[in-house]
């Protein structure tokens, strides 16, 4: 079986650390974690590993954030892999801080990557981890807060909770997404 793990981002140094780009910093983690590297191809940062007998192909999409679905519809046709395979790891500002939920469909939520997905992959059903980030910034700020870098609190906590969602993507590709959500959503 093979499985399309789409970590969510903006390429750019300006960009490496800041919330909007956990997608990037779980899918690298989960890279390391399987000794996998990564390589510049079409449209994304691409890499693949086995993880107990299935294929999971990788990717960070270099179309920056509002254009991801391009990315995304390219590799799933490529590599052959159906809707239901495909994880996408995307920050979420409606859920705070440290929380980690994977989810089998839903709505973009006013996030541009997502909306992206839907609008070239053909609608809202395809699995999603979303990393809660919190929505601790002032009316209007949202751009802002999103393209900034964690604080010092959440830097601490980081390692761990990446950690935990790559934990999420192994047991998505080894007992599937409704195991997982019973067994390592975060509150």
């Amino acid at each position: 079986m093979n499985y399309l793990i789409v970590g969510l981002g903006n390429i750019g140094r300006e960009y490496t650390d800041t919330r909007h780009n956990i997608g990037f910093m779980v899918a690298d983690e989960a890279a390391n974690q399987a000794g996998a590297t990564w390589s510049l191809m079409k449209l994304a940062y691409y890499t693949e590993f086995k993880l107990k007998g299935r294929n999971v192909y990788m990717i960070k999409p270099t179309t920056f954030m509002n254009l991801s679905g391009k990315a995304v519809n390219y590799w799933m046709q490529e590599l052959k892999v159906p809707i239901e395979h495909v994880l996408v790891v995307v920050d979420d500002l409606a859920i705070p801080f440290g929380s980690l939920r994977i989810k089998p469909k839903g709505s973009a939520a006013g996030h541009n990557g997502l909306r992206s997905i839907e609008a070239t992959c053909g609608g809202q059903n395809y699995p999603r981890l979303r990393f809660g980030i919190g929505d601790n910034f002032p009316k209007g700020r949202q751009v802002d807060y999103v393209l900034s870098p964690f604080d010092a609190d959440e830097q601490k906590e980081l390692p761990a909770l990446i950690d935990h969602a790559v934990k999420m993507i192994q047991s998505f590709v080894h007992i599937g997404i409704e195991l997982t959500m019973t067994n390592l959503n975060t509150k």
